[in-house]
């Protein structure tokens, strides 16, 4: 877990993301995302940093740690939140389904679920981001979570 906040905040894009990949020490290392989080949210969601903000996760989902503690920890994470917005560079691909577990864990309490593979797919993210401060953002037709992992009666919605 690395805060890139200040690293983005620079107007071209590509010199943003260069700048904030050199800070994230384990970028393409394998993460374990419920143990990041946990980090998070005891450091800073007990601090009342996460409460009521806007927090986006950019992950392709693939977890090397505990898809359990995955959950929990976004579920205590999407408890103090305004939002939680997952950004997945594969959600792109053809016949893409968030079947990785750590993937499959999250969405239960994500609250927008974008593709992030591209400047246009980021651009969408800032619409999804200055929603209108609308806490859920719906699943466009044909994408419906349930789809792929289950029930939707427990799922909050997703796009």
């Amino acid at each position: 877990m690395t805060r890139v906040t200040r690293e983005l905040t620079h107007r071209d894009p590509d010199k943003a993301l260069e700048r904030a990949s050199r800070q994230v020490a384990d970028w393409s290392g394998g993460t374990r995302i419920g143990e990041c989080l946990r980090a998070f949210n005891d450091r800073w969601g007990v601090r009342g940093l996460a409460r009521g903000a806007i927090v986006v996760v950019l992950s392709d989902g693939w977890d090397r740690g505990n898809p359990e503690m995955l959950g929990e920890q976004m579920q205590r994470l999407a408890r103090v939140t305004h939002r939680v917005v997952w950004v997945n560079p594969l959600k792109v691909t053809p016949g893409y389904a968030p079947l990785a577990r750590g993937m499959a864990a999250a969405l239960p309490h994500v609250d927008a679920f974008v593709e992030g593979h591209s400047l246009a797919a980021l651009e969408h993210l800032t619409e999804v981001i200055h929603d209108g401060g609308r806490k859920k953002t719906p699943a466009p037709a044909g994408m419906r979570l349930a789809d792929a992992t289950g029930s939707l009666a427990t799922r909050r919605s997703i796009s």
